[in-house]
């Protein structure tokens, strides 16, 4: 470790003395949780998602003439993602068979489980939460779309908010109960044209709208219900169930255990937290399960399927201990889906291409390359792992496929990542424009290279045959951490049979904003062949992060200045220097401009937060009045267009019909109303809404409040996002090594690995 150079007078002077490495700093005391990272524009059915507070598919267009109405992306995919909700909702439908017991209950986990076998009996209404609707076909069958992407003749402007009228109603309940008129957009959207009706009948409904909690519904219903309202309402215990299950959601759990949930319930109030769970599952807000929990023992390893190895092992079989987890409908089916899906392509053979062509392909390529091209030749499933050096592999998978004659796609997390792959296989889109790292235009045709979301939406890749399934039979997805469980559905379901998907991804970054660990699960459940790249990242960038990625944040020569540290004593000055650094330092000594030089901080709020950090950065970049929503030309925005995914961007002008953007090469526009939430400035992101994204120069700032949110997955992905540049803002003294080396991946509650379990036999 080294220690930081003394902060210079000019930061200008400390990018143009020595390079440093991250270590000891001014030390500072941790801060409220405010400053801490969310991630960004949580995963949601509704438009606003759920209520926030705790931490992309589907049919593709009809084809069509040139006459035909364009399309834009986000609605596709929002269309796309309600056609997976209503085939979710057929497999519902088909599910006649009681859960599982695994073992014997007794206690709460006995008394919850016969309440779900009590709905799934008729005892309860079980209509409420088992659709009797008729079985449908394991895949929609859209119309084939065999055509790229079009250029929009037209900008795609944001659909607008609920009715005025419906918003209006909404508005009086608001204030009659006291809550803020403000809501009011948000709730009409939320819960329909029936909105007003929806909360008188149940002021509790209010807490799935984004930012309001339980003691603030509380408010609101004692307002609108007076003395009827008391805690042990049946309606407030479902609410605050739900809430509790959004808010796991949005730190990335699909399901919580039972005790961790009640315990929850009891801390906010709910007076009989079992009632309350058991009333949430027999509406059918929410489903239990049982998973059996993993051994230490003679019979550890053994599957849940397998005889016992002799008499003492069978009584220990028929005690085999298990978990009760209870989730929200939809991500706990989606897993099932996934885990459907995945298993298919697992246990089916693969298209016969030629054994021989493959192995030809394999002895022409180089290292693990060869490998990774051997792995897929046999394998409908297949895990790459390794850093940036490593896209190379895919790359040439992807050649090597296209020279086979096979029909070889790639879908990387976002646009970035799409241009910058594209590059590799020599599939360039158009040049970049000057103001943006983001390449504009189109895809041409032939272009192989798309996005997860445009692939499943159908705004790009080849579409889908009349089967419903991707015309393809390969795929390979990049930037894999970032896929959740209900994308990692869409996926899985779309693919024909005996076509192959790689999931490619650097295991040491940030998992997905969405539900879900489908990468990481998948690597510990070891039911496919994994290929780990030998290629490193080169330089002393890459040599920094990949030290990290091990845990340790060594000191290295950085004699081209790649590595700058930038001590500071307080967020105010965290902010100034950071300024410093884009507008002036960085473009000086480094030679990367303003406009390709990212701010990484770990959180939106704060002193030192996204919102702080882009108002200084305008200020300095691109001032003006913001006369339309705080908005000007010029700036540079991030684009949420649907929740959890965001789109590099900027704007282009304002008028009466919305804020014009630029975003990935398409024109956007986006009503006044619908600004917040989906649009903000983006010189500076988190860490999170950079992921699956590169920049020639980065500035990673570090205030003191933002200590307790450091991780090591979370500086892995900060620090690697750099291309050519890092410079540090150094204000955590000590906690920054302390969390590479002591602090790893929160851990998530999942249910993949033990759906795979029973289904895929573990590869060797």
């Amino acid at each position: 470790m080294s220690t930081s150079p003394e902060p210079a007078e000019d930061t200008a002077d400390a990018v143009d003395a020595e390079p440093g490495t991250p270590g000891a700093a001014q030390e500072a005391t941790p801060d409220d949780a405010a400053g801490t990272e969310t991630p960004e524009g949580p995963r949601a059915t509704e438009p606003e998602g759920a209520a926030a507070g705790a931490g992309d598919g589907g049919e593709a267009p009809p084809a069509g003439d040139g006459a035909a109405a364009q399309v834009s992306e986000a609605e596709a995919e929002l269309a796309a993602q309600r056609l997976e909700r209503e085939r979710i909702e057929r497999r519902k439908a088909e599910k006649q068979q009681p859960i599982d017991s695994g073992a014997k209950l007794s206690g709460t986990a006995a008394e919850l489980l016969a309440a779900v076998r009590a709905v799934e009996s008729g005892e309860k209404p079980a209509a409420t939460v088992f659709d009797e609707s008729r079985p449908a076909p394991r895949r929609p069958a859209p119309e084939p779309v065999r055509r790229p992407r079009p250029a929009p003749a037209e900008p795609v402007t944001v659909p607008p908010g609920p009715a005025p009228e419906t918003v209006q109603a909404v508005r009086r309940v608001l204030a009659e109960g006291g809550a803020p008129e403000t809501l009011a957009p948000r709730t009409a959207a939320l819960l329909g044209e029936a909105a007003e009706e929806s909360l008188r009948a149940d002021p509790w409904q209010l807490l799935r709208v984004t930012g309001v909690r339980p003691e603030q519904a509380d408010g609101f219903a004692r307002a609108l219900l007076g003395a009827e309202c008391g805690p042990d309402d049946e309606r407030r215990g479902r609410a605050v169930t739900v809430w509790l299950l959004e808010q796991a959601a949005l730190t990335g759990h699909t399901a919580l255990e039972l005790p961790r949930l009640t315990t929850a319930l009891a801390q906010r109030g709910v007076p009989d937290p079992d009632a309350a769970v058991q009333s949430t599952l027999a509406e059918g807000e929410a489903l239990a399960f049982q998973d059996a929990l993993e051994e230490t023992g003679p019979q550890a390893g053994r599957r849940p399927d397998d005889g016992p190895a002799d008499a003492e092992g069978a009584d220990e079989a028929g005690e085999r201990p298990v978990r009760v987890l209870v989730g929200l409908e939809r991500y706990a089916l989606a897993e099932e889906s996934l885990a459907d899906g995945l298993a298919r392509l697992v246990n089916s053979v693969p298209k016969q291409d030629g054994a021989d062509d493959w192995e030809r392909a394999a002895a022409a390529a180089e290292g693990s390359a060869a490998d990774l091209i051997r792995a897929v030749a046999g394998h409908g499933l297949v895990l790459h792992t390794g850093g940036e050096a490593s896209l190379a592999e895919p790359a040439a998978l992807l050649a090597a496929a296209h020279a086979l004659g096979l029909r070889a796609w790639a879908a990387a997390h976002g646009p970035l990542g799409r241009d910058r792959f594209a590059g590799l296989v020599g599939d360039r889109r158009t040049a970049p424009r000057p103001d943006s790292p983001t390449p504009d235009g189109p895809a041409p045709d032939g272009t192989r290279v798309v996005t997860v979301a445009g692939l499943l939406a159908g705004t790009e890749g080849p579409g889908r045959d009349a089967d419903g399934a991707l015309d393809l039979d390969l795929l390979v997805v990049l930037d894999a951490p970032q896929v959740d469980v209900e994308t990692g559905a869409l996926l899985a379901e779309s693919l024909p049979d005996g076509a192959r998907l790689v999931l490619a991804g650097d295991p040491g970054v940030l998992w997905s904003v969405g539900p879900g660990r489908v990468f990481a699960d998948l690597l510990a459940a070891r039911i496919c062949p994994q290929v780990a790249s030998r290629r490193p990242d080169p330089g002393p960038l890459g040599e920094l992060v990949s030290g990290i990625g091990i845990g340790e944040l060594s000191q290295v020569e950085a004699p081209g200045k790649e590595v700058v540290i930038v001590p500071v004593r307080d967020a105010g000055e965290a902010v100034h220097r950071t300024v410093q650094l884009v507008a002036d330092s960085v473009p000086r000594a480094i030679g990367v401009p303003a406009e390709e030089t990212l701010v990484i901080t770990p959180g939106h709020g704060g002193a030192a937060g996204t919102r702080a950090l882009n108002a200084a950065l305008k200020e300095r970049l691109n001032p003006g009045p913001g006369r339309f929503g705080g908005f000007d030309p010029g700036d540079r925005v991030v684009h949420s267009p649907v929740p959890g995914r965001t789109l590099p961007g900027r704007v282009v002008t304002a008028d009466a019909d919305g804020l014009h953007l630029s975003c990935a090469g398409e024109a956007v526009v986006v009503p006044k109303e619908r600004l917040e939430g989906t649009v903000r400035h983006g010189w500076a992101l988190t860490a999170h809404q950079a992921a699956g994204g590169r920049w020639p120069a980065v500035v990673v700032v570090l205030p003191g409040d933002a200590a307790q949110a450091l991780s090591r997955p979370w500086v892995y992905t900060a620090f690697g996002r750099a291309a050519r540049h890092l410079s540090v803002v150094h204000g955590v003294d000590q906690a920054l090594p302390r969390a590479v080396a002591e602090v790893p991946a929160k851990p998530r509650t999942t249910r993949l690995q033990a759906l795979l379990a029973p289904q895929v036999p573990v590869s060797g």
